[in-house]
């Protein structure tokens, strides 16, 4: 449950284990597992033979999955760690700016992630290359 408020493309900071404090961009989320991948942490080297797509064999070092509670996301303002909530907002195409607790059928919604140290909302990365 815990892999849904990370997106790939987002800036995350280990919060345990060896590689404890390391800040990287999640690469892959595995929803199933529950895990994430993210560059550059909880490396681990593997001997590999000579084949077709790797001519020469040897050690290669490479990214390995994480559980994903061992990270957070980090806070756009404050550049810390922090936990987060989600908001749920009228599309702005709508025109309607008030959103009631019961959302209607036909009103057109987008959830939001929100900061919860500063409040700021946080960009979905998806999003973000899109536009």
């Amino acid at each position: 449950m815990s892999v849904a408020r990370l997106q790939k493309g987002d800036k995350v900071i280990v919060i345990s284990g060896k590689d404890k404090g390391k800040v990287g961009t999640v690469k892959r989320v595995l929803r199933e597992d529950d895990k994430v991948i993210v560059e550059g942490v909880n490396l681990v080297k593997r001997h590999t033979k000579p084949n077709q797509r790797m001519q020469q064999g040897g050690i290669v070092e490479r990214e390995q999955a994480m559980f994903a509670c061992k990270v957070m996301l980090v806070d756009p303002k404050t550049g810390k760690a922090t936990r987060v909530r989600t908001k749920i907002e009228a599309n702005p195409k709508n025109g309607s700016e008030n959103v009631p607790k019961n959302v209607k059928e036909n009103q057109v919604t987008t959830k939001v992630r929100i900061a919860v140290k500063s409040g700021e909302e946080i960009p979905s990365p998806s999003r973000n290359a899109a536009s």
